[in-house]
């Protein structure tokens, strides 16, 4: 059985700007074909527009409320939303409050998996 803690997960920075803690993915568990973190961005804060060409990825909102744009359309999301990213979409996340989400990906979130305008 494999349980990770919240609290045992140490935060980094992604190449696109949020800060992110793995909750289950392969640098802390014998994960093969997905990943889970939790993502924070502060207030007025956005991650950098980019693309994943293999992973697609879900989020799913816990706190505060935010501008979800993919592939050039924009909405407001808000706590409860799950948002569908496209593996090869363009998207870019903006809080308008501090924004907490879960990050789901399929594969694993890579660095090199990562790309920017």
């Amino acid at each position: 059985m494999e349980v990770r803690s919240h609290a045992a997960q140490v935060p980094f920075t992604t190449k696109d700007g949020s800060t992110i803690r793995s909750l289950l993915d392969r640098a802390n568990a014998p994960v093969e074909n997905q990943s889970l973190a939790e993502a924070t961005i502060p207030a007025g804060g956005a991650t950098e527009r980019h693309y994943h060409r293999a992973s697609e990825e879900f989020y799913y909102l816990l706190e505060g409320r935010g501008i979800m744009e993919i592939d050039g359309e924009s909405r407001e999301v808000a706590p409860g939303d799950a948002i569908l990213i496209p593996a090869g979409a363009w998207h870019q996340i903006t809080a308008v409050e501090p924004l907490r989400f879960l990050c789901c990906c399929a594969p694993p979130y890579a660095h090199e998996d990562t790309f920017f305008e």
